[in-house]
């Protein structure tokens, strides 16, 4: 476990995720306080990196729920293996014959069958699903709820009894507590307004873009093969596009893909023609790459000195 502050960023940093001081703050409080995380901020700017770093960095398996809409709570937390049953009661066909050999009526095998249902509805027939794997592991994990924005509002609002008490309700089984209580990091993309009654269950995390020199480390440090001027030059372009009034402006994982194909490409420079082939890499819509060529311009040495700084 985390010793302080300094440890949460040196140890996060020992996994190649460069923490500012916020973060190693607010995973310290995390750790100290038994509270979940709740990470928001544009897409890509390493809040389910966090959640890895952070697992790696106190030797914990990470257990990822992926959250997307229509999700509900029997696959986030569990399922019967109807198949396994099945192939139990034709296994068991002889035994079932014995236990209903002396029945009178369909009504009398109703309720002799009743008798045996937990057979059938135990943990050897129960498929956890990530929830439940958390809170029912043998040892303490890291819990990352991915994109929580994604799920129904009634999934949210099932997630309340989860992170107040960190047990769930089985009602086959009856209520199953944790364990160890997980580390919890719920990350949010802000496509719709969580509640206040989950926000108010988390310490909170407002994850952005880095400044330049924070994404001029981040770079150096995930992609070592580019040259320093290069890596410069890069992030200089980078922070020019996302001043524009871009669709979707580029996030720190589009830096780091349009770092390494630069070093795939053995550029050199970025020149108006290394620009306009690889911009697709950091834009994802054509609106906004033909905005981008306007702005570079076709001709014209200060235009190319203005991407290049």
């Amino acid at each position: 476990m985390f010793k302080d502050i300094a440890d949460v960023r040196e140890r996060l940093g020992k996994q190649q995720y460069i923490a500012s001081e916020e973060i190693g703050t607010v995973t310290f409080l995390a750790q100290s306080l038994c509270k979940p995380i709740l990470a928001e901020g544009p897409a890509g700017v390493g809040k389910t990196e966090l959640a890895k770093a952070w697992a790696k960095a106190i030797g914990r398996p990470l257990i990822r729920l992926q959250c997307y809409e229509g999700l509900d709570e029997s696959k986030a937390l569990y399922e019967w293996e109807y198949a396994k049953q099945m192939l139990y009661t034709q296994l068991l066909r002889e035994t079932l014959h014995k236990v209903l050999g002396d029945v009178q009526s369909l009504s009398d095998a109703a309720s002799r069958l009743a008798q045996e249902e937990d057979v059938f509805f135990s943990e050897n027939f129960l498929l956890p699903r990530p929830l439940l794997t958390a809170l029912m592991s043998d040892e303490p994990v890291v819990l990352l709820i991915d994109e929580i924005d994604r799920a129904d509002v009634e999934f949210e609002a099932f997630l309340l009894e989860v992170l107040s008490d960190f047990q769930v309700s089985v009602p086959e089984l009856g209520t199953i507590a944790a364990k160890h209580q997980p580390m919890v990091l719920l990350t949010s993309n802000n496509t719709r307004e969580l509640s206040e009654a989950l926000k108010r269950r988390c310490l909170y995390l407002y994850v952005d873009y880095p400044a330049q020199d924070a994404e001029l480390d981040i770079v150096r440090l995930k992609v070592p093969d580019l040259s320093p001027e290069l890596a410069r030059q890069a992030v200089a372009v980078v922070h020019q596009l996302r001043n524009m009034d871009l669709r979707k402006v580029p996030s720190i994982s589009e830096t780091l893909d349009w770092a390494r194909a630069l070093v795939t490409l053995n550029a050199s420079a970025i020149d108006e023609k290394t620009l306009s082939n690889t911009l697709t890499v950091l834009l994802k819509y054509e609106t906004d790459v033909a905005k981008a060529k306007r702005m570079m311009g076709n001709s014209g040495g200060s235009q190319r000195g203005r991407w290049e700084r």
